[in-house]
C-alpha cells in the first residue's frame, strides 16, 4: 500500500506576512479602495443634489455619513497594520463617478428618469465596493489578520445593505415612474 507523501502547505495564518508579495499586494489594494472611498466621499453630495425622490435623496445623505465611516474604517486597518494610510488612484472608481457625472449631464434635472439613472450608478459603486471588500476581507482571512477582517466585514455588510437599500427605492415607485415619463 502506497503511503501519501502530501505536503502540508503553509497556511499563511501567522499574521507575519509583511514581507509577502501577498502582504504587499493587499496593502496596494487597501491604498486603492481607500482612494476610491475618499473620491466617492466627495461624488455623493453631487448626486444627492442631483437626486429628485426625497428617499433618494435621502439614501444618499445616509451614504455620503457611512462612507466617511468607512474611510474612517479603512484608517483603523492601516493603523493594525502598521501602515500609513496612504491612497493609491482608483482607476475603477475614477470611471464610475466620471459615469455618474455623465448620467447627471446627460438627464433632465426633477425626473425619475434621472433618479432611476443615478441609482443605477450608485449600484455600479456598491458591487464594486461589494466586490473588493470581499476580497479584500478574504486576503485578510488567509494571513491571519483576525481584526482587520472584521472590520473589513463590517464594511462589508454596510455595502450589501446600501445596495439592497437602493434597490427597494428603485423597485417601490422610481423604476416604474421613470418608464412613465
Amino acid at each position: 500500500m502506497a503511503t501519501s507523501t502530501k505536503t502540508k502547505k503553509p497556511t499563511g495564518k501567522t499574521g507575519k506576512m509583511q514581507n509577502s508579495e501577498f502582504h504587499k499586494f493587499f496593502i496596494d489594494e487597501l491604498k486603492d479602495i481607500y482612494w476610491a472611498e475618499k473620491h466617492l466621499a466627495k461624488a455623493l453630495p453631487k448626486m444627492q443634489k442631483a437626486a429628485t425622490s426625497p428617499e433618494l435623496v435621502a439614501a444618499f445623505e445616509k451614504h455620503t455619513k457611512e462612507t466617511q465611516m468607512h474611510i474612517e474604517t479603512l484608517e483603523q486597518v492601516f493603523e493594525l497594520l502598521e501602515e500609513k494610510p496612504t491612497a493609491k488612484k482608483c482607476d475603477a472608481m475614477e470611471g464610475l463617478l466620471k459615469e455618474a457625472d455623465s448620467i447627471i449631464e446627460d438627464t433632465d434635472k426633477g425626473t425619475m428618469i434621472r433618479d432611476a439613472a443615478l441609482i443605477l450608478a450608485a449600484q455600479k459603486v456598491e458591487h464594486y465596493e461589494i466586490g473588493t471588500y470581499g476580497t479584500l476581507r478574504t486576503f485578510a482571512e488567509n494571513m491571519g489578520h483576525t481584526s482587520v477582517v472584521d472590520l473589513l466585514q463590517q464594511t462589508l455588510d454596510n455595502e450589501k445593505a446600501t445596495d439592497v437599500a437602493l434597490t427597494v427605492i428603485a423597485e417601490d415607485f422610481i423604476n416604474e415612474e421613470a418608464a412613465s415619463e
